[in-house]
């Protein structure tokens, strides 16, 4: 299709900034991006969708658009949902480098935009099966009674008799057709265990560099599996390191080996994954405000912000992550990474991405369990902020949240086959906090608790916040001479300043290490006005060299109470 087509489209909402005369420019595909350099994502001929979340000021322009057109992007279309009109600086850099730029509405939403390139191209290349392929699009894009790709599933049931489910890297059922009598009997139901196993063999298909459709074989069925990409992710970027996508592409798992069948017929399965992929935008799209959020809070906390601002950050994330809640709720971090043994490749964003699905219930389908979680990612380091409803009891205590022993269970065989002989994921969980200022502790919690799995052998590995006190069980193994000599070089300190000043550091100290940190609770447990329980703490850091908003101080100064 043509730039200019797109134009003559009045529901797209697009306006026309630069580049006139290149309106002739073939569009051969569609990428949403707010990266700085998106050009691994790129093949040539993309309409390239951003945020421009990106743009910090005015000097980023250049560079960014230097890349897309290096790249051979067909045009840019900036939204105006975030900062209003684009920005002229941007406007200047497109007309420098001869690229069309489009301003979206924003009224409109990238979906939309998406799916109707998506449409077009993907019509072009469906050759004589063009009508099916256009009787499954209208059903996807009629809005929610459509039915989004369960509708697929079942017309490519009816239409072409195939029996087909969409599934998540980790072996989630995101979709399935329904349980409809047709030409080869009733669809059943996938299993979970066959779900896993579909996964795990796509994985390891795509880990070593196989093409796909890939065949596999479970209890007598044959069975087709095709990568769904989103729209940075097309099956022509040759180029891209496929372990940057592959732990967070979705699949097509056909029941039917496609090594019989005819160019067309793959052809009309490969616009149908197009389709499907679609949702996928629509997912990650809804995921950027949720990621916003997340990165947010992890700034501040990174950054030692004050727990006001903090905790008027998390005011803002606890209606959008739990709709309807009345209370602020707790909060729960967890961190990951994935590790390359060759130390190549940029594992944050594949990091970010698999902990938004492992976080979500293994039981639950479909691709909306997910809104309920924040995950941001800094290096290759993935963070999640996950909220758990307040559960008022005599201890005051949230509910059970999120388990490391129990995170992996159901994606360990999955991840397994897919880091094979080339990677690994560790994960760590803290405990719940419900305050802005216990998140700091929570983080360090969490990422301390990943140490602690990384130490482990395996290729999938987890540890809670339960493991990090596991080392009191080794203190009656300690010598007595070595005990004496930990707890006097921290403690002895403290005694003999509440010894001459009657200070009651200690006790402070104690008070302060039960409440996790938590400035408020420990202030109203001792009776004191919080700034008196920050002096005292300050007093305590000074005298020992320490730092109590350090986790590795705090786990030193809680074994030295223990020995004493």
């Amino acid at each position: 299709m043509r730039l200019r087509a797109l134009l003559d489209t009045d529901a797209l909402g697009l306006k026309l900034l630069g580049g006139e005369d290149e309106l002739d420019r073939g569009v051969r595909g569609v990428m949403t991006t707010d990266l700085r350099d998106p050009s691994r994502y790129l093949s040539g001929g993309e309409l390239v969708l951003t945020g421009l979340a990106w743009r910090r000021d005015a000097a980023d322009s250049e560079p960014f658009v230097r890349i897309l057109v290096q790249a051979g992007v067909a045009a840019l279309a900036a939204g105006e949902a975030e900062l209003g009109d684009v920005p002229e600086d941007l406007v200047v850099a497109c007309a420098r480098h001869r690229l069309p730029l489009f301003a979206v509405h924003e009224s409109v939403a990238f979906a939309t935009i998406t799916e109707h390139v998506v449409r077009q191209v993907s019509g072009e290349r469906a050759g004589d099966l063009a009508a099916v392929v256009d009787r499954h699009r209208r059903m996807m894009t009629s809005g929610p009674a459509g039915g989004g790709p369960d509708v697929v599933l079942d017309l490519l049931g009816s239409d072409l008799d195939l029996r087909a489910w969409v599934l998540s890297p980790t072996g989630r059922l995101i979709a399935a057709p329904k349980e409809t009598a047709g030409a080869r009997g009733t669809v059943p139901a996938l299993d979970p265990e066959a779900c896993a196993r579909l996964a795990a063999e796509h994985l390891a298909a795509v880990r070593t560099g196989r093409r796909g459709p890939h065949r596999v074989v479970l209890d007598r069925t044959t069975y087709s599996l095709f990568p769904v990409r989103g729209s940075g992710h097309g099956p022509s970027s040759e180029s891209a390191d496929p372990r940057e996508t592959m732990l967070a592409d979705w699949l097509l798992a056909v029941e039917a080996d496609a090594g019989d069948w005819a160019e067309e017929r793959l052809d009309l399965l490969q616009g149908v994954t197009q389709l499907i992929a679609v949702e996928r935008d629509r997912r990650d799209a809804a995921r950027t405000v949720r990621r916003r959020l997340a990165q947010e809070v992890l700034e501040l906390v990174q950054t030692g912000a004050a727990p006001a601002e903090i905790a008027a950050r998390l005011r803002v994330a606890a209606p959008v992550l739990l709709p309807g809640l009345g209370t602020a709720p707790h909060w729960q971090v967890v961190v990951a990474r994935v590790e390359w043994e060759d130390g190549r490749g940029d594992a944050g964003p594949v990091t970010q991405a698999l902990l938004e699905e492992i976080l979500v219930d293994p039981a639950s389908t479909g691709p909306e369990p997910s809104d309920r979680i924040a995950v941001a990612h800094t290096g290759d380091e993935a963070i999640a902020l996950v909220p758990l409803p307040s559960v008022t009891d005599e201890h005051d205590e949230a509910g059970p949240g999120v388990l490391a022993d129990a995170l992996l269970d159901s994606v360990r065989g999955p991840l397994t086959a897919g880091l094979d002989g080339d990677g690994r994921l560790t994960v760590g969980v803290s405990a719940a906090v419900h305050s802005a200022e216990g998140l700091r502790g929570a983080l360090e919690e969490a990422r301390h608790a990943r140490r602690v799995a990384a130490a482990r052998p395996g290729r999938v590995c987890a540890a809670g916040h339960q493991e990090l006190a596991s080392h009191v069980l080794l203190l009656p193994f300690v010598p007595d001479d070595v005990r004496r000599a930990f707890t006097a070089r921290l403690l002895d300190p403290l005694r003999e300043y509440d010894r001459r000043h009657r200070a009651e550091l200690i006790p402070t100290l104690e008070a302060f290490l039960d409440c996790d940190g938590s400035w408020t609770r420990c202030a109203t447990r001792l009776h004191l006005h919080v700034n008196t329980l920050r002096y005292r703490v300050g007093r305590i850091e000074q005298l020992t060299g320490r730092d109590l908003s350090r986790l590795e101080d705090k786990l030193d100064f809680f074994l030295a109470l223990r020995m004493s």
